[in-house]
């Protein structure tokens, strides 16, 4: 199978907002080991909630995908932006993938430790005969623009029971492939070392296929959607 590009994300990475990037500037400017008087360091933290407000808001967006809706979510959000050290990262952009990393990191472990084994690396596995031939939403006739407003827009709770209805790991591949924007390789890595102990095989080659198979999935419930209407 073709190796996609390291840096590949099938939804293109919403804009990092002005003020965002602005303040990773301002923090990195700030850590120079010199003492800072009160209104330094208080001018420095303007717009910080709102910065973290939004970052916040879609690291739920993917927690709860993988593990739930409510307080499980919250609490990996909130561990999330505490072990990133957001406001020290001089790229917000580093800022946001650092995040979503530790975010699916400790998703994977809730969900190993809920059902062992469950995220098991697969034997033998070889390419099906499905719906779809490669691992790119465009074989699943959907556009990156199309899956990103199925997720966030009015059809969310439709693409959220779909999920649910997947095999964990496809649910797992599926939404740190398409939503989290890690590659393939990446996310065998992630399972592979947080999975527990029978995810240790992972491979790129078995994410894709896994990711192909979701694809699929997905492919036939908006053929359902579209004839239900």
């Amino acid at each position: 199978m073709p190796q996609e590009p390291a840096n590949e994300s099938l939804i293109p990475p919403q804009s990092i907002p002005v003020e965002a990037r602005d303040f990773s500037q301002r923090m990195h400017g700030m850590l120079d080991g010199q003492p800072k008087d009160n209104a330094t360091v208080e001018k420095a933290f303007e717009g910080l909630d709102s910065v973290f407000d939004l970052i916040a808001a879609r690291l739920y967006h993917i927690a709860s995908m993988l593990v739930g809706e409510g307080e499980e979510s919250i609490r990996l959000v909130e561990m999330a932006v505490a072990a990133t050290e957001i406001s020290a990262c001089q790229d917000a952009e580093v800022a946001r993938a650092s995040s979503r990393r530790a975010l699916c990191t400790a998703a994977i472990g809730i969900l190993e430790r809920r059902v062992p084994g469950c995220l098991a690396a697969p034997q033998g596995l070889e390419q099906a005969s499905t719906c779809i031939e490669e691992d790119d939403l465009a074989a699943a006739g959907v556009s990156s623009d199309e899956l990103e407003k199925m997720i966030a827009g009015p059809d969310k709770d439709r693409v959220r029971n779909w999920l649910a209805s997947l095999p964990t790991v496809q649910r797992v591949v599926f939404v740190q492939r398409a939503v989290a924007g890690f590659t393939s390789a990446e996310t065998a890595t992630m399972l592979g070392e947080n999975g527990g102990p029978l995810a240790a095989g992972w491979t790129a080659d078995a994410v894709r296929e896994i990711f192909r198979q979701a694809l699929c999935s997905l492919a036939s419930q908006l053929i359902h959607s579209t004839t239900a209407r």
